[in-house]
């Protein structure tokens, strides 16, 4: 009895291993959505913080509607660029494009 739940907790570390080391595989959100956005809202930005870049409030996609994200302080990646979200017009459509780092 003591192997087996030896053997499953070594699968089950091994699969979460495994889950936690894919969690870091490219996550870019590219969409084209029908629907304009509602107008931008006023964030002020904060203060500058070291180790941290900021990324302003935005719109985003949830796959039925916009939903507004609040601004955020993002830890900066040694040797690492963030991308900010991009939300444009293109044609009848807009592009989302989340925020993501360069190596995503």
């Amino acid at each position: 009895m003591n192997l087996r739940i030896a053997i499953a907790t070594l699968m089950f570390v091994t699969g979460a291993v495994t889950f936690a080391a894919n969690g870091h595989a490219a996550r870019v959100i590219d969409l084209e959505i029908n629907t304009a956005p509602p107008p931008p809202r006023e964030e002020p930005a904060p203060p500058p913080r070291e180790g941290y870049i900021y990324e302003r409030g935005h719109y985003g996609w949830d796959g039925h509607q916009y939903v507004w994200t609040e601004g955020k302080y993002i830890p900066k990646r040694e040797g690492h660029e963030w991308r900010s979200y991009v939300l444009e017009p293109k044609g009848e459509r807009w592009h989302y494009r989340a925020g993501h780092w360069d190596d995503d």
